[in-house]
């Protein structure tokens, strides 16, 4: 989960960690023999990327770091032998580090709801594999009519290809 939150407790941990495991080693087999084969646009494959290595940032700190790190609650983790950790193998916490609170503030009295509640303006705490995810999904869905279409000059051959060619060529043609 993005942005420090929490799915259930040791069960839904293991079941995120098993996720992550699988949907990098998908991501792999589908940015290579999709998107690097078919030539889709550089611009996705390299968003998918992003989203690739930010998902197999997470996915190497919940398997790992509960093995060969101390507890890191609100202070920094030290390097202890393997099996010394805080955890168990699949059961490591994904480390985030960075925290900008934009705006601070009480909201007004006539606001509704939330009254007189303070609030803080982006509020989660991520790591850099949490803005690598985040990062390749926007720019997927704000660029998504330039990117998520095949390289043109491949469609372009493919049609030059189509047009020109008689049915006894394209017969040759696949007969080599």
């Amino acid at each position: 989960m993005a942005f420090g939150m929490k799915f259930g407790e040791d069960w839904g941990k293991v079941f995120l960690t098993v996720f992550r495991i699988i949907a990098v080693i998908w991501g792999f087999y589908f940015i290579k023999n999709t998107l690097i084969k078919e030539q889709y646009h550089r611009g996705l494959i390299f968003c998918s990327a992003l989203i690739l290595a930010g998902a197999l940032g997470n996915s190497i700190d919940s398997v790992f770091y509960g093995k060969v790190f101390t507890e890191s609650s609100f202070h920094v983790a030290k390097w202890v032998a393997w099996g010394q950790g805080y955890g168990s193998l699949l059961h490591g916490k994904v480390v985030d580090m960075l925290y900008f609170p934009l705006i601070s503030g009480q909201y007004p009295s006539w606001f509704p709801i939330w009254a007189n509640e303070s609030f803080e303006f982006f509020r989660p705490v991520f790591n850099i594999a949490d803005a690598s995810i985040s990062g390749g999904v926007i720019a997927i869905f704000v660029f998504q009519n330039k990117l998520l279409k095949k390289a043109t000059h491949q469609l372009i051959e493919q049609k030059e290809v189509h047009t020109t060619m008689t049915p006894k060529d394209e017969v040759m043609e696949s007969n080599a």
